[in-house]
């Protein structure tokens, strides 16, 4: 069976406090896109896990798409698999491709085999496997808190907008993204942001990451800038990057102006 883990773009990012545990307690908007990924996953005589499309590095063995096959099958009777993965979704792009392909191989495992597992708990082992691994098993529009994987599903509806996307060939590690980020409680929450007109969040829907990363990498912020002047109604880092995105009202072509850059365009 043939499945398609999708992309999602965060809408605003508030980074609030250190944890205990070493991780952040953040604040975002997920929102899914129709850019995906290609995952095969079958019945097999013994497990095989082959990867196509663009370059992972790293044993094949250690992706997260392995780590979930292997998580139920600690706890289900799952026979040996054969997945496939065509990568498609670039990495370190802040798109959550990865973070899609782990959740998906959950539901496809629990589908195919009929386990029964119900969403919520798939929830509960996806977050095991990433902080935004769980929004992908419902894959609706939702805040998500704490890691990001506390999810409260909400009414956004960015249908007819036209998205673009700019990865520049820059990966952007998780640890380096938060090296220069001062935790802080935002004057505004999110919901409140969100529930304003599209053409006004550029005054107040921001990204914590933005402040340092542009900093380090003047090309990820001339590409804001760049989508602001072609037309964009909002612009913005997608998670800690270091993809850009644009919403539109309408088809814009984008191309010439982001050379050696990873586009990508929809209607959402």
């Amino acid at each position: 069976m043939l499945y398609f883990p999708p992309a999602k773009i965060n809408l605003g990012l508030h980074v609030i406090e250190k944890r205990a545990d070493g991780f952040h307690n953040l604040e975002t908007v997920f929102y899914p896109v129709k850019l995906s990924d290609v995952l095969e996953v079958l019945p097999h005589p013994s497990t095989e896990f082959k990867l196509s499309g663009i370059t992972i590095e790293g044993s094949a063995y250690d992706n997260l798409c392995m780590k979930a096959y292997h998580l139920l099958k600690a706890d289900f009777d799952i026979p040996p698999v054969y997945m496939q993965l065509h990568k498609i979704i670039p990495m370190g792009a802040g798109l959550g491709g990865g973070s899609a392909d782990a959740a998906f191989v959950l539901k496809a495992l629990d589908s195919e085999f009929k386990l029964s597992i119900g969403k919520q708990r798939l929830k509960e082992y996806a977050a095991r496997l990433g902080s935004d691994c769980a929004f992908f098993i419902e894959n609706r529009p939702a805040i998500a808190t704490g890691r990001g994987e506390i999810l409260n599903p909400i009414d956004l509806n960015l249908t007819g907008y036209y998205l673009v996307l700019v990865k520049p060939d820059i990966h952007i590690g998780t640890a380096e993204a938060y090296s220069g980020i001062i935790p802080r409680k935002p004057a505004q929450s999110l919901a409140d942001i969100i529930s304003s007109p599209v053409n006004v969040w550029r005054q107040s829907l921001v990204n914590d990451f933005e402040t340092n990363l542009f900093k380090n990498y003047p090309q990820i912020a001339a590409i804001k800038q760049k989508l602001y002047d072609l037309g964009a109604l909002y612009a913005a880092i997608s998670g800690s990057g270091s993809t850009v995105f644009g919403l539109f009202t309408e088809s814009t072509d984008v191309s010439p102006y982001f050379s050696g850059c990873f586009i990508y365009c929809e209607t959402i």
